[in-house]
């Protein structure tokens, strides 16, 4: 048995299947939605190039994005039934190869960021995105987790905020009150 056979039936050995030619006779996990994603994106896109100036002659201004578009509608067909062709590995699935469950929290984890990022502010968004990320990715304690996220985040905040004086949300911490007393502070000590 050759080395392509035995990735056949675990390909989580620590090789890549990304060597030129992959496997030739295999389908990957969501290969065919991909297929279909681009077959259908192409589509839209012919249709909006017919939409441009339709098809009334060869020199009309819709003319080069039509002929490039149905290209593309022609290559996505092809390997649309290309892929359609070949079998799938029997113990591959989205979710364990593709997609893991890792992978897709941590994409709600940011969503979650950028949606909060605006209304809590910089200091609590950032604090629960390395709460969360750290426990999930250490396994540690809470104790473990508390300690490097309050650094981490103590130390970002110092470089970014008050070194180089960028600017972040400023959100539901009173941000520039604090800075303002420590300046006063540091301001009436050195006096």
């Amino acid at each position: 048995m050759d080395h392509m056979q035995d990735q056949e039936y675990d390909n989580h050995d620590g090789t890549s299947d990304a060597t030129p030619g992959g496997y030739p006779d295999r389908r990957r996990p969501g290969e065919l939605a991909f297929a279909g994603f681009l077959l259908a994106a192409s589509l839209y896109l012919l249709y909006s190039a017919y939409g441009i100036a339709g098809f009334e002659a060869l020199s009309s201004p819709g003319a080069v994005p039509m002929a490039t578009t149905a290209v593309m509608v022609i290559s996505a067909l092809i390997v649309v039934i290309r892929t359609a062709k070949l079998h799938t590995f029997a113990n591959e699935t989205i979710s364990g190869s593709i997609l893991p469950r890792t992978v897709i929290i941590f994409t709600g984890l940011l969503i979650a960021y950028g949606l909060l990022l605006k209304p809590l502010g910089f200091l609590p968004t950032s604090a629960l995105f390395l709460i969360a990320s750290i426990r999930i990715l250490s396994d540690r304690g809470w104790g473990f987790v508390f300690a490097v996220s309050t650094g981490s985040l103590l130390l970002i905040w110092l470089v970014f905020r008050i070194i180089f004086t960028v600017l972040m949300p400023a959100g539901i911490v009173p941000e520039a009150e604090f800075i303002q007393f420590f300046r006063d502070l540091f301001q009436h000590g050195a006096a």
